[in-house]
């Protein structure tokens, strides 16, 4: 199944800070067209429920109305079909076991919620509650065909006592199974040989002592209970449970191929990822736990390789599910081709794959495999006439090293395919245990980042551009910047990336936006001469279904005339779907904002595509500028984009100008305006607005002042 959206999610909960936080979650994470009922009691819930459809229940197991277990018990008789996830302040293993075995899909510890998990948590356990009524429908359809088949068919348990028997088999005994049940198979099924009517060795007891199928002779006859005989084929089978322990058998007359063939696929489906095929996370626990006991004897390691796809939820969102389910299939398909058939690939849900590899001899052996699964995935995929490309990311956890047991492994696997994301992607990351810790950082930012605009912790510093000709304030670039209550001032590379990846970039980008506008008309109002008010626009904010809606709307709360405002995109976001692109800039462009290239030369782009933009300003990247002084024989990029620009009737802006020599070199190549330390730092808005009153001091400008 590949990821859907969450719809109807009924939240039974009576602490209004968990149910803010928990909406907070949903709308970061971009589910917005999730329907979200809140109760505060259980009888409101069972009340909904039996008026209501939902998809999901998240249940709080500390109500007014209902505690612990009941809470459990009641929400599940009133809605038995529906997956639902245990949310509790309390932190019991026992507790978390109980509530799993009364029907519960999941268990969440309060606390300990973070935005991944909570939405993994309830896509899974919406996916397993389907995998369950789907394995319930083939269950009872095997039991339906069992008693309408028209071939005879009886169970008996280690004892060799009857269980079953369908009615053809009551039939063909004289036997019901009411009076069956319980009796020696050899009673109640009493098979002779044809010829000489001598009783046959008891065939159960033949199966579950060979452990294996048998088959009688074809000139068998069952002696019915009036004592007529009926000539019998048959075939017997051993029943096993999970261990592979015989706890009884089965006998089918007549039509066994048949009945074989459904028990296979029953087996196959309680163990198999019903899209793809593969061993699910039941069986790649079990597979991962053997191969470990073995690992030992033979001195070998293990290797599990978590993958997670990069570019999926696109392809999936825009081309619909049943083309996201084939590609998923396709990539299955390509993974095991990856593999010996020793090792074992299996499927998690959503778009992740588990990897077993198997008497791993080295490190370079699993790196090899990781290697070539990301070719292997990359490689385009035809599909519904769509030649489709995505690509993944792969953490590695090798035993013993990073874990003695099979969670453990997957768990450090999955730390360390998160590095590897933020390492570029397409790429493989082994597991390093500082992860552990870094991991841990990294959720106490992001649970601080949701605090963050609530508690009015960031603010806006804003940096001057100078006009290298004039020696003028001719704009500003605002920077966000984060004093955390404890940490103290945060640094923006620290979590930009992290509100990135949950999302709350969107709201944090909104803010700034917002703030910016806010500021430059009242600088306008003042009096206070500023040409431009700069702002940064993330990858994820433009591709925002609502960005162009937001923008507009607050120039328009703000007032600021949209000539005043200039975004800032880096080269990356706008070479990627360039023609979307160019429509989005058009737009921009004709409600009157300015368009800026930020850190040009660092990424990669077209020139045919820079014309067709409606762009107004590049910005060499700093690190170019820094050349000038360090390596002054390589500074032909700089001269390049100047001229480039010139020629494209654009203004370039030279930007994290820190030396006089630097600014020499612009001024002599005639770039339109500078911004970096040589100039200012960025400041609060209380000292920039005695910048734009005062102007850059004459001594620091005295290079610009002898042109």
């Amino acid at each position: 199944m590949s990821k859907k959206s969450l719809k109807i999610l009924l939240l039974v909960e009576d602490n209004p800070g968990d149910v803010r936080l928990l909406r907070e979650i949903l709308r970061e994470q971009g589910e917005h067209d999730t329907e979200l009922t809140h109760v505060e009691r259980l009888s409101a819930a069972e009340d909904h429920l039996a008026n209501h459809a939902v998809d999901i229940i998240l249940l709080d197991l500390g109500l007014p109305d209902a505690n612990g277990l009941e809470a459990l018990r009641r929400a599940h008789a009133a809605a038995p079909r529906v997956p639902l996830v245990v949310l509790t302040g309390l932190d019991d293993e026992v507790l978390a076991a109980q509530a799993l075995q009364e029907g519960a899909q999941d268990y969440l510890v309060k606390g300990q919620i973070h935005a991944r998990g909570l939405l993994r948590s309830l896509r899974y356990a919406i996916e397993r509650k389907t995998m369950e009524e789907a394995l319930f429908v083939e269950k009872e359809r095997a039991q339906v065909t069992l008693t309408c088949i028209g071939d005879a068919v009886a169970c008996t348990d280690i004892s060799g006592n009857i269980t079953f028997l369908n009615l053809v088999a009551e039939k063909m005994t004289g036997w019901s199974l009411q009076e069956a049940t319980g009796r020696p198979m050899a009673e109640a099924c009493r098979i002779l040989n044809a010829t000489s009517h001598e009783t046959i060795p008891n065939p159960m007891e033949m199966a579950v002592g060979q452990n294996r199928i048998v088959h009688l002779p074809s000139n068998c006859v069952l002696v019915r209970r009036d004592g007529f005989e009926i000539p019998i084929e048959d075939s017997v089978a051993p029943i096993h449970d999970r261990e592979g322990h015989a706890t009884g058998a089965v006998i089918v007359f007549r039509d066994v191929s048949e009945a074989r063939a459904m028990a296979l696929q029953i087996a196959h489906s309680a163990e198999h990822d019903f899209l793809t095929g593969l061993p699910n996370r039941m069986l790649f626990n079990d597979r991962v736990s053997q191969a470990i006991a073995l690992a030992p004897r033979h001195l070998k390691k293990v290797a599990v390789l978590f993958l997670d796809l990069d570019g999926f939820k696109h392809i999936n969102d825009s081309l619909g599910h049943p083309v996201g389910d084939k590609l998923l299939q396709s990539i299955a398909k390509r993974l095991v081709d990856c593999v010996r058939n020793s090792d074992t690939v299996s499927r998690q849900g959503g778009d992740e794959f588990v990897v077993l590899l198997s008497d791993v001899e080295q490190s370079e052996d699993t790196a090899i495999t990781a290697r070539r699964m990301l070719q292997a995935v990359a490689e385009a995929h035809s599909i519904d006439q769509h030649d489709l490309h995505v690509t993944t990311s792969i953490g590695v956890s090798v035993y013993p090293d990073d874990g003695p047991d099979a969670e453990t492994l997957i768990k450090n696997a999955d730390t360390a395919m998160y590095q590897a994301k933020e390492n570029g992607r397409q790429t493989y990351q082994f597991f390093k245990p500082a992860m552990n810790v870094r991991a841990v950082e990294r959720q106490s930012i992001e649970e601080s980042l949701r605090r963050a605009l609530e508690r009015q912790e960031f603010a806006l510093h804003y940096q001057p551009k100078i006009n290298l000709r004039t020696g003028g304030i001719t704009g500003a670039e605002a920077l966000l910047r984060w004093t955390h209550p404890i940490r103290g001032l945060v640094s923006p590379a620290q979590f930009i990336p992290v509100a990135e990846d949950c999302g709350l970039i969107l709201p944090i980008g909104k803010w700034v936006l917002r703030e910016a506008c806010q500021q430059a008309r009242a600088w306008a109002d003042a009096g206070l001469p500023l040409a431009t008010m700069a702002v940064n626009i993330s990858a994820i904010q433009f591709r925002n279904e609502n960005f162009l809606e937001d923008v507009f709307a607050i120039l328009k709360d703000t007032g600021l005339d949209p000539r005043f405002l200039e975004l800032e995109l880096t080269e990356s976001v706008l070479m990627k779907h360039a023609e979307s692109t160019a429509s989005i800039l058009k737009a921009l462009r004709a409600g009157g904002v300015q368009l800026a290239v930020d850190d040009f030369g660092t990424g990669y782009s077209s020139l045919s595509y820079l014309r067709k933009f409606p762009i107004d300003a590049l910005k060499i990247d700093q690190s170019f500028v820094r050349q000038i002084t360090t390596t002054p024989d390589e500074t032909t990029i700089v001269t390049a984009i100047i001229s480039m620009g010139r020629s494209l009737k654009l203004r370039v802006v030279a930007e994290g100008v820190e030396t006089q020599e630097e600014l020499a070199f612009l001024q002599a190549h005639q770039c339109d305006q500078a911004q970096g330390y040589y100039f200012g730092r960025p400041v609060p808005p209380r000292q920039f607005a005695k910048l734009l009153a005062t102007g850059i001091p004459e001594a620091v400008l005295r290079c610009a002042a002898g042109r």
